[in-house]
C-alpha cells in the first residue's frame, strides 16, 4: 500500500478459461440453467484458494464468448492482487479450478487452458514482472457494478454451502441435486402455492413452480411469440412491465428468439420466485393460442422426444 494515500488499490483483469478437452465446453456448460451453479461455485472456490480469502477477488461478471468463458476480476487490495498474480503464475490457480471444476459437475477431468489480460496488455507475457502486471491492472478501474446474475448466484452459493455443512456426509450429492433447480428456480415442493390444482381442457393438473426443463423448453418452441405470452404474464408480474420486453428484444436480437424468449422467463421465474408457477405459464400460453406448447409442458406429448 503506498504511505500516506486513503484511496483504496483497485483494478480489473480478465481471466480467459478454455478447456483442452473437445467435449467440455464451458459457456455451454455456463450457459446450461442446470450447470451454471456448479461452474460458479468452481470459479468462486479457485479465486478464494488463489488469494486466501472468500473476499480477495470479486467476480464482476462471467461472458461466455464460444470457446472462451471470461470471468471479469475487481481487486480491492494490491496483496489480494499479489497474491492472485503468484498463484495464476505458478499453476495453482490452474490447477485449483481443475480441481474444483471436476468435483462440481462431477466430471473424471476438465483440463483448462488459461490466458490473463488486462486493457490491452496480455499479462501471460510479462507474469515474472509482478509489478508490471500491478500497475497494468491497477490501472483498469472497472467498467461497471457487478451483474445481478453474479449477485444471485453468490445467494445460492451462500445456501448452498449452510446446507452441505448440515449435511456433510453428502456433500457431492447435494451438490449436484441442489444445483438444478436452486437457481433461479425455488426448491420444488418447498412450500405449495396458493393454488394447488388448475384445470386445463378439462383436465385437473398439479400446480409447480416452473423448472429448468420447463424454462428451455418454452424458450425452444414459443418461437415469435414470446414478446405476446411476456404481455400475458406483464399483467401480474412488475419485472416483466413496459418496456422490459422491449429492452430484451433489442439486448438479445442478435442471439435470436430463443435467447429472447430464455431471458423473458428467467426474469418472470427471478422475480417471482416461488410464485412462477407452472398455472401461470399456461394460462398466458392458452390466452395466446399456443396450445401445443402447453401440452408439451404438462407432458401431454412424452412420446416425442424435445429435449
Amino acid at each position: 500500500k503506498m504511505a500516506g494515500s486513503s484511496a483504496p488499490w483497485i483494478g480489473s483483469a480478465y481471466l480467459f478459461l478454455q478447456s483442452t478437452c473437445k467435449t467440455i465446453v464451458l459457456p455451454s456448460l455456463y450457459e446450461s440453467s442446470q450447470k451454471k451453479p456448479s461452474v460458479f461455485k468452481a470459479l468462486k472456490l479457485a479465486l478464494a484458494d488463489s488469494t486466501g480469502s472468500v473476499n480477495g477477488v470479486d467476480m464482476l461478471k462471467v461472458h461466455c464468448s464460444h470457446p472462451h468463458l471470461i470471468v471479469q476480476l475487481k481487486f480491492c487490495k494490491q496483496e489480494n492482487c499479489r497474491r492472485f498474480l503468484q498463484s495464476y503464475r505458478e499453476g495453482a490457480l490452474q490447477e485449483s479450478l481443475q480441481n474444483h471444476l471436476q468435483v462440481s459437475l462431477a466430471m473424471t477431468t476438465v483440463p483448462l487452458e488459461m490466458e490473463l489480460k488486462a486493457g490491452n496488455e496480455h499479462l501471460d507475457n510479462m507474469l515474472k514482472d509482478e509489478d508490471r502486471c500491478l500497475e497494468c491492472i491497477y490501472r483498469e478501474k472497472p467498467d461497471r457494478l457487478r451483474d445481478e446474475e453474479i449477485t444471485e448466484l453468490e445467494e445460492c452459493l451462500k445456501s448452498l454451502i449452510v446446507h452441505q455443512s448440515i449435511n456433510n456426509n453428502m456433500a457431492v450429492k447435494d451438490c449436484m441435486s441442489l444445483n438444478s433447480p436452486s437457481l433461479p428456480y425455488p426448491s420444488q415442493g418447498s412450500s405449495l402455492s396458493p393454488q394447488v390444482t388448475f384445470i386445463f381442457q378439462g383436465e385437473e393438473f398439479a400446480n409447480r413452480t416452473l423448472t429448468p426443463d420447463d424454462h428451455q423448453k418454452f424458450a425452444k418452441l414459443v418461437s415469435k411469440k414470446w414478446k405476446q405470452v411476456g404481455r400475458s404474464l406483464q399483467k401480474n408480474c412488475r419485472a416483466l412491465r413496459d418496456p422490459v420486453i422491449d429492452n430484451l428484444a433489442l439486448e438479445y436480437d442478435r442471439e435470436g428468439l430463443y435467447e429472447q424468449a430464455y431471458q423473458l422467463l428467467l426474469r418472470f421465474i427471478q422475480s417471482e420466485g416461488k410464485k412462477a408457477t407452472i398455472a401461470r405459464l399456461i394460462a398466458a400460453l392458452e390466452e395466446n393460442g399456443l396450445i401445443s406448447l402447453a401440452e408439451e409442458l404438462l407432458g401431454l406429448h412424452s412420446n416425442e422426444d424435445c429435449s
